[in-house]
């Protein structure tokens, strides 16, 4: 037996035997990364199996450097809806609530963090480009920051927790220790460890009931493989690779028309970077960059620029890349070690991969009858509107000619119309 299924049944048998012996459960959850779509996902299912399988309560292990407004939004009604008390849990040391995770954290049941972990920086991400005072950006930034203040003042109310803090959490991107949270009234406890965690919050009053934790059995509620690939899909390097993937397709398959298989690639890529874009914190100025530099590129295949547009095509695209998510918190961010190279690669098959296929397409034709057109050979019988004969390269043809052209006569070829030749007097012997 594989030690994974072996685990699995070691930890079922001795959930088995604790409920056979009145032993309550407590379930576990982890949320490590960036809080998305998947994220809220998979609050709702574990809130939704804890509370079918009457567990005392869900603990919620926190690790996160932000998220969307908006799936934050999601888990905090997912943990006041649910039936059972959700107590979430910084953890471990050196972890953080930053940002999204701090509204989580004051919206719980119960708010726990291990020492040596943070808590705070929630100030909203504007999203979009900057600005001058009064103009549209200001007022929506501001709008924006009123409102997320108002929202975290409620959680904190709804939860008895400190107010005045979880504003300037806000509004001043405060953040604080672990020890500082609980002296403030943000947090409700310190725990070294879940069970450690366990036996602090065994009496405790939550929702007018005590809490029986002391020695419950902890099962654990993981991601299902759905879940974990939406969140392991959903970060920033994987959208700026599918632009990529979307311009490199897409332009494959205009430079090399009837590929295919760069085109429908290029598509699919770039449906999904557009859906990805739509809940992703994305930049307007740093997508009108990439734009701009690929119009540069494009251009410099054609114009005389000795590749000055191709320079000014990198820097707008290495600039673009910065900025695509540079509104954004830590876990929205590319690195210098992921755009460089992706600059460098972009730029090489522009010049390369797409220049050579646009130019191959304004070449004059190499094979084919249209390389006959202009060509010099001789009538091998007499050609007039309706009939005569030439021979092409070895291959005997059907010629027609508007001007009578006795059989010898050189005559040059004017167009080729099906497996018809029309020719025209050459004034001299053909070859």
């Amino acid at each position: 037996m594989k030690p994974g299924i072996m685990s699995w049944a070691v930890a079922a048998l001795a959930g088995w035997a604790a409920s056979s012996q009145g032993a309550t459960t407590v379930g576990l959850m982890r949320v490590e990364g960036a809080i998305g779509p998947a994220t809220a996902g998979y609050t709702a299912r574990a809130v939704a199996v804890a509370a079918r399988e009457s567990m005392e309560c869900l603990v919620l292990q926190l690790d996160t450097p932000g998220g969307l407004l908006e799936s934050t939004k999601e888990i905090v009604q997912a943990l006041y809806e649910a039936p059972v008390p959700v107590v979430v849990y910084v953890a471990p040391a050196s972890a953080g609530a930053t940002s999204a995770g701090c509204f989580i954290t004051l919206a719980a049941d119960v708010a726990a963090m291990a020492p040596n972990t943070t808590i705070g920086a929630a100030h909203p991400v504007a999203v979009g480009g900057l600005g001058e005072s009064g103009s549209p950006d200001d007022v929506m930034k501001q709008k924006i920051e009123n409102y997320t203040i108002s929202y975290i003042e409620t959680i904190a109310a709804k939860r008895s927790r400190n107010i005045e803090w979880a504003r300037s959490a806000v509004r001043d991107s405060t953040s604080i220790t672990a020890e500082k949270a609980l002296e403030l009234g943000v947090v409700d406890l310190l725990a070294a460890d879940l069970p450690e965690l366990l036996q602090k919050l065994e009496g405790r009053e939550v929702r007018g009931r005590p809490l029986r934790t002391a020695g419950a059995v902890v099962t654990a509620i993981p991601m299902v493989a759905r879940e974990r690939v939406f969140q392991s899909l959903w970060r920033p390097e994987v959208l700026f690779v599918l632009m990529l993937v979307a311009i490199y397709g897409i332009l494959g398959e205009l430079s090399n028309p009837g590929s295919i298989f760069p085109g429908v690639v290029g598509g699919i890529a770039l449906v999904l970077a557009l859906y990805m874009a739509s809940v992703l914190p994305v930049n307007v100025a740093g997508l009108a960059l990439i734009g701009l530099a690929v119009a540069l590129f494009l251009i410099d295949i054609f114009a005389p620029s000795h590749g000055v547009l191709t320079v000014g095509g990198v820097v707008a695209f290495g600039l673009g890349s910065f900025l695509l998510f540079d509104r954004a918190g830590a876990a929205f961010r590319l690195s210098l070690a992921f755009v460089v190279p992706a600059t460098v690669l972009t730029a090489g098959f522009f010049v390369c991969v797409v220049g050579a296929g646009l130019r191959a397409q304004w070449w004059p034709v190499k094979v084919g009858t249209e390389t006959w057109l202009g060509r010099v050979t001789t009538a091998l019988v007499a050609i007039d509107t309706r009939s005569g004969k030439v021979m092409v390269d070895g291959e005997y043809w059907n010629a027609v000619s508007e001007t009578p052209v006795a059989a010898g006569e050189a005559v040059e070829i004017v167009a080729v119309r099906g497996l018809t030749l029309r020719v025209k007097p050459a004034g001299g012997k053909g070859g």
